[in-house]
């Protein structure tokens, strides 16, 4: 839905405005956003998000909505209540004008309205086109088949009343016939030597499925002057505070990280009060314009970071992650990458329950041309949100609560010394946590691949098998360091795949069958993956909720089934 990266763009020419950054403009005009928008997308929520935000924060963006009626087979009296105009009665300050589209000079009238009210005012305003629909909506069904009214559109063809208009203004037939003729030979030039032109070539698809980022190597200090080991969660602030700093183009946004709150999680804390509630504000519940609107954001240049305050609330925002952000950067051939961080803490963690609870990385892992990062400790977390913010990909960041304070008991090890301002950690590359001793030593050693949460089950259970497992911390999913998996294999000839997620079907089976195939040659024993329990939802019961989750002992359990083999 283009409205949602609309607002986007146009909230962030308001905040170039306001903050001087130099937005070109052409010629005196302030800036503004056309969005165009189908009828029958004026019932879907993603409008309705836009409009919501769009009248709320009073940004000026022209809806330009043309009406033809029809779906594909569907009429607008079987399937909504009103029109556009109708519908934006609903958000006050949304001025709305309809207009018969096929009317050249009704249209232009409505256009200079619309744009001298958005520029002058510096607020939202809908065009609501009235618009014949002449042809088929879709060539795999006839019209004449299910509409009744092709003779009244055809009265409403645009052609035939714009000959009309310019005859009006003085043109000849001939000049009109003229310009007609030069039209369809330049269309038909254009036409054939598309025909003739080679088709492109199949090995350009994949090296455009991510754009190219600089951080392509671990720089910095990891470990800073300061040795006592930070919690998670400030070191995620600290480097949002050292992001906000060091960029003004960077802005962060979601539900209550502005304000006074600073996050649910305190994971935004003063960042308001520090950088102004121009660049770290709250936005209302809508994850698709969360989402969505980092597309428009990064269009003017801007580096958006956002928080979905819950993995579980990640779904309304799905479609603009994968329509809009994941695939724009592959369909223009490289022309409009998005640059945008989404912030989503996931897991399970004192009885959040079935709505709060979720690990969801096997859906995302799942949409090409996204980068997911999960880490495991606050040094990682502060590496990745800096390197994610430089990288001209969409990224998301799981940040696993259960470790955001250490709080949970055998997550000791996520708090760790604060990295330097400067230290960078990139997407793509797994760290060994814990080597095996006994590795390429003729005994039998596991190798558990892992991460998030899963690293500290990992670590609990190597205490009971000194020197027979192998830890390896993915920290990112997509891309995968798919190299440190296979070498890790080939050390240690057993491997466990450890997850959060039920592992039927997800992202750790996925592992788990890249072992099989390119590993299979230094497997002493099957690949074995340990996971959540199958079931729908994480119970809200404490004892449950433990049930459901793997642990220590069962890590422990799966490693002795593996060297026991």
């Amino acid at each position: 839905m283009q409205a949602i990266p609309a607002t986007g763009a146009a909230m962030g020419l308001q905040y170039r405005e306001q903050n001087g950054l130099g937005q070109e403009v052409e010629g005196n005009h302030p800036p503004v956003v056309l969005c165009s928008i189908g009828d029958a997308a004026m019932t879907e929520g993603e409008v309705s998000e836009a409009l919501h935000m769009a009248t709320l924060r009073q940004l000026p963006i022209i809806f330009l909505v043309q009406d033809n009626e029809w779906d594909i087979s569907a009429h607008a009296s079987e399937i909504r209540f009103g029109d556009a105009k109708t519908m934006a009665k609903a958000y006050p300050g949304l001025m709305a004008k309809t207009v018969e589209g096929h009317d050249l000079r009704a249209s232009k009238k409505a256009m200079d309205w619309a744009f001298t009210t958005a520029r002058s005012e510096r607020r939202p305003v809908l065009v609501h086109a009235k618009v014949p629909l002449l042809g088929h909506h879709t060539s795999g069904v006839r019209r004449e088949w299910y509409r009744d009214d092709l003779d009244e559109h055809a009265l409403r063809d645009p052609l035939p009343h714009l000959r009309s208009a310019l005859l009006d203004a003085g043109f000849s037939s001939d000049q009109l016939n003229d310009s007609a003729h030069k039209a369809k030979q330049e269309v038909q030039s254009a036409f054939e030597r598309a025909m003739n032109a080679p088709d492109p070539d199949p090995a350009d698809l994949l090296p455009h499925a991510y754009a190219k980022t600089r951080v392509t190597e671990e720089v910095g200090q990891r470990e800073g002057q300061d040795p006592e080991p930070q919690i998670m969660v400030d070191q995620a602030l600290h480097a949002m505070t050292e992001i906000l700093s060091g960029d003004e183009t960077t802005l962060l946004y979601g539900q209550d990280v502005g304000g006074r709150l600073g996050g649910v999680f305190r994971e935004a804390a003063t960042l308001a009060q520090k950088f102004g509630e121009h660049r770290v504000f709250n936005t209302p519940i809508q994850e698709a314009f969360i989402v969505g609107s980092t597309v428009g954001m990064s269009a003017v240049g801007l580096k958006p970071i956002v928080e979905i305050q819950f993995a579980d609330y990640l779904w309304p925002g799905l479609n603009q992650l994968f329509t809009e952000l994941s695939r724009s950067h592959f369909l223009s051939n490289g022309q409009w990458p998005v640059n945008s961080v989404i912030r989503v803490p996931i897991g399970a963690y004192g009885s959040g329950g079935p709505y709060h609870s979720s690990s969801i990385e096997s859906v995302l892992t799942a949409i090409r041309g996204i980068k997911v990062a999960y880490p495991s400790c606050g040094a990682d977390l502060k590496g990745l949100l800096k390197s994610a913010v430089l990288d001209p990909n969409p990224v998301v960041v799981l940040e696993h609560k259960g470790l955001y304070w250490s709080k949970v008991p055998g997550t000791a090890a996520a708090k760790t010394p604060e990295p330097d301002s400067d230290y960078l950690l990139p997407l793509g590359l797994a760290r060994t946590v814990l080597s095996a001793k006994t590795a390429n030593k003729g005994e039998p050693c596991v190798a558990i691949i892992t991460y998030g949460r899963g690293i500290h089950w990992a670590l609990e259970a190597a205490d009971q098998l000194p020197g027979k497992m192998e830890i390896l911390d993915l920290r990112s999913l997509a891309p995968l360091d798919e190299t440190a998996i296979l070498d890790a294999a080939s050390r240690c000839n057993r491997c466990l795949v450890l997850t959060e997620e039920p592992p039927r079907g997800s992202f750790a089976q996925a592992i788990a069958g890249l072992l099989a195939d390119a590993a299979f040659e230094h497997l002493d024993a099957p690949v074995k993956c340990l996971g959540s329990m199958e079931v729908p939802a994480i119970p809200l019961n404490e004892t449950l909720e433990q049930a459901v989750l793997p642990n220590a002992q069962m890590v422990l359990d799966a490693c002795r089934e593996l060297l026991d083999y």
